[in-house]
Parts: structure tokens; C-alpha cells; sequence
């Protein structure tokens, strides 16, 4: 692959990424009234060969009462965006959420 390729990809990956968390930031706990991404249960968000996206992420607890209806809407969220061709997603609880892995704006939100 020419290094002008490469570029390319990169900058498509980085680019659909950047879709990919634009999306994450409109699905929201229904109990708190901060999205998934700022409250800090997405720990990760990968592209790989441009069109295929996975995501690792957690809930609050694994009571949660949207534990069985949240990833499902995430999964499918991202798998309607234009250039993704395959979602994986990983449900973790190790490590544990904690309110510290919220962002500094969604502990503003919550006055914490």
C-alpha cells in the first residue's frame, strides 16, 4: 500500500470515528439525562478496515434496567450510519463504571 494510501485510509477511519462518536453522544440512559459517551461507558470505539466498527462498553451496573435494551439500540444506531458495514460490540463489566470516568461536562450536568 502506497504511503498516500495510507493516509487516506487513516483519514477515513478517522473520519468515520468521529461519525461513529457524533452518533454515540445522541443515546441517552433514560434515568440520567447525560449521554452514554460523556457518562463514560463507552470505553473504546475502533475502525477497522475502514468500514467495519467496534465498540467496547459498559453500564452503570449490571442491574441496569436498560441492560438488556441499550446495547442492542447502540448496535444499531452505529450500523445505520453511511460506511459502516459491520458493528461488534462488546458488553464489558470489567473495569467497573464509576462516576470518575464521567466527563468534567456531564459531571457539570449532574452538579457533581
Amino acid at each position: 500500500m502506497s504511503e498516500a494510501s495510507q493516509d487516506t485510509q487513516i483519514t477515513a477511519s478517522e473520519a468515520l470515528k468521529k461519525r461513529v462518536v457524533e452518533a454515540l453522544k445522541t443515546v441517552y440512559d433514560p434515568e440520567v439525562p447525560v449521554d452514554i459517551y460523556e457518562m463514560g461507558l463507552i470505553y473504546a470505539v475502533e475502525v477497522e478496515q475502514e468500514t467495519n466498527v467496534s465498540i467496547t462498553m459498559t453500564l452503570t451496573t449490571p442491574m441496569c434496567p436498560v441492560a438488556e435494551t441499550l446495547p442492542i439500540e447502540v448496535e444499531q444506531k452505529i450500523r445505520s450510519l453511511d460506511g459502516v458495514d459491520e458493528v461488534d460490540l462488546d458488553l464489558v463489566w470489567d473495569p467497573p463504571w464509576s462516576p470518575d470516568m464521567m466527563s468534567e461536562a456531564a459531571k457539570l450536568e449532574l452538579n457533581m
